[in-house]
């Protein structure tokens, strides 16, 4: 829950998201008990975080369903809503309420007899709801026969069928385990899905790639090289999917990246008035500041920022945090400002009172240094 009383977990699962899962349910099968289901469900589940209501509606489900899986996969699919818009093409995650179904399945699915008929029910899930998480599950466990499955999903005529090759198969899917298998290995299939004309698959494609990046960069840039050379994609589409790929080998500075997106690894530019419009700074306010950069020659320049972050041993750790990516003709300037929050309860790290420092980063060169007070 944040500062505005918004909690994601009550919004994603309470008392009617599960009411509108027994009558799915009880509309497929008339002897399902709906109301015996969300009685028992909602017992428990407002205690619960966000994961833990998945598995705790899962295995509610246990108990309501048949014990024999594959009648109860069969149960599952009947009980589903139409699929999502198949006109649509980008952001249509699905309803998170169906998480639970695919939790069902890895938790009473998984065994090698039941392999094919849990990899159907999880590609009719994810028309409704994406099964990326469940699927990791069997990727592990039968490596060999679900990637061949996924081999075939990757041309399907369904785009939420095809986007879960992608995802389901990323080295760093957030909110799931890490997968043991080489990140070289679901290439192929990224092969098959990299010219497809839909943003929401692209676009796991390219965060699939970003994920690559941070072990294996060689790989990532030859790989895209490779799609430029065959000419499948759209030039435009592609673009954004090569900066989308390695924007974090391009917030690491690697030249590399740099020089295939087509930036000038030593801009010829001058950076001047770096300043704070305070440089103490207390948790839960922004830090303001402006510069302004003027090229001498016609440049087109990524600009990030770093802060390094003082830790608690007193030393500092930085982080990059993306500014803008500007053109600039010969002589032109541009004066550029920016306010970042610094979160009194983010997740992703901790404040410490004492000197913080700010750097600009411009084409993964840097450019100033400036130092301020977390109060």
């Amino acid at each position: 829950m944040n500062g505005t009383g918004f909690s994601l977990k009550d919004h994603l699962f309470n008392v009617d998201r599960v009411r509108y899962l027994a009558g799915l349910f009880h509309s497929a099968d008339k002897s399902f008990d709906a109301p015996g289901f969300v009685r028992e469900t909602l017992r428990e589940l407002r205690q619960l975080e966000l994961k833990a209501r998945i598995v705790h509606i899962a295995t509610k489900l246990e108990a309501h369903l048949a014990t024999d899986f594959r009648l109860a996969a069969r149960q599952i699919v009947a009980a589903l809503p139409p699929p999502l818009d198949p006109t649509r093409n980008d952001d249509d995650f699905g309803d998170f309420i169906f998480a639970p179904l695919g939790e069902f399945v890895v938790r009473n699915g998984l065994a090698k007899r039941h392999l094919a008929i849990s990899l159907r029910t999880l590609k009719a899930i994810t028309q409704r709801f994406s099964m990326e998480d469940a699927i990791r599950s069997f990727i592990q466990t039968h490596t060999d026969e679900t990637l061949a499955e996924l081999g075939k999903w990757s041309t399907d005529g369904n785009y939420h069928v095809r986007r879960l090759v992608s995802e389901g198969t990323r080295p760093r899917l957030p909110w799931s385990g890490r997968l043991s298998i080489d990140a070289a290995t679901p290439l192929p299939l990224l092969d098959n899905l990299y010219a497809d004309s839909t943003r929401y698959v692209t676009r796991s494609v390219a965060n699939h790639l970003n994920d690559i990046s941070k072990t294996h960069p060689r790989l990532v840039l030859e790989t895209l090289g490779r799609w430029k050379n065959e000419g499948k994609q759209k030039e435009d589409e592609l673009q954004w999917m090569c900066k989308h790929a390695l924007r974090t080998l391009v917030k690491q500075g690697s030249s590399e990246a740099l020089g295939f997106l087509g930036f000038t690894l030593k801009p010829k530019i001058h950076v001047s008035n770096l300043r704070f419009t305070t440089d103490q700074i207390r948790r839960g306010e922004s830090l303001e500041f402006t510069m302004t950069v003027r090229a001498l020659r016609d440049e087109s320049l990524v600009i990030d920022y770093i802060i390094d972050y003082l830790k608690s041993n007193g030393t500092h750790s930085p982080k990059v945090h993306k500014l803008k990516p500007i053109s600039l003709s010969k002589g032109e300037s541009t004066t550029i400002k920016k306010r970042h929050l610094l979160r009194a309860n983010a997740t992703t790290y901790t404040l410490y009172p004492g000197s913080h420092f700010l750097s600009i980063q411009i084409n993964g060169q840097l450019f100033g240094r400036l130092s301020f007070e977390l109060l």
